[in-house]
């Protein structure tokens, strides 16, 4: 049975879909923090660069995903 599940996640997947948006011509992902990521030049450079993200939050240390909400907009 294949699962959309990644390394150290558990219950039912997480919808992925709304994370992209694109904004005056340049692409953007969501952290769960709520904060903007980009811009990319195409939605495929930012699935990319959500990837590379993910893996960085997932080898730093525990209070990683802490720092980065102090930069959640307001």
């Amino acid at each position: 049975m294949s699962s959309n599940l990644r390394d150290g996640e558990q219950g039912t997947v997480p919808d992925r879909k709304g994370r992209f948006l694109e904004k005056s011509g340049y692409w953007y992902y969501m952290t769960r923090e709520g904060v903007d990521i980009g811009p990319f030049d195409s939605r495929a450079d930012a699935e990319i660069g959500v990837g590379e993200f993910i893996d960085y939050v997932c080898s730093s240390a525990p209070g990683a995903a802490k720092i980065i909400e102090r930069y959640r907009a307001a």
